[in-house]
């Protein structure tokens, strides 16, 4: 299904290199389910810390038909951030699509056919 993306930066400035690659990042994880509705990623500064010198915070929210999938990452770097966040994701929407419908996690076809 075709998926309204909105990437926002605040409070730095934008980057073409990582618009694309957290655009790729999120047509990578419709291999894994073809129920995501729309997608917001945020990428900003939250603030600067004296002690801890600037950070960066990656925050992913995928709405898929009946759930909604959040992830919140924050580091030192913001491609680590960004990361960090997308492997986040990606195990929660694993776990979701080993779900059946009574709720239980059940093990992937290849699993199964192979034992």
């Amino acid at each position: 299904m075709k998926a309204g993306v909105d990437i926002i930066f605040r409070g730095t400035d934008f980057s073409q290199a990582l618009n694309e690659k957290i655009t790729k990042k999120l047509q990578k994880l419709n291999r894994y389910t073809d129920k995501i509705l729309n997608s917001r990623v945020v990428i900003e500064t939250p603030h600067k810390n004296k002690l801890k010198g600037n950070y960066y915070r990656a925050s992913i929210e995928l709405g898929l038909s009946g759930e909604t999938v959040v992830a919140v990452k924050d580091d030192d770097s913001i491609h680590i951030a960004v990361r960090d966040a997308f492997n986040i994701v990606e195990r929660k929407i694993k776990k979701l699509a080993t779900k059946d419908r009574r709720g239980r996690y059940v093990a992937p076809l290849e699993l199964v056919e192979s034992t």
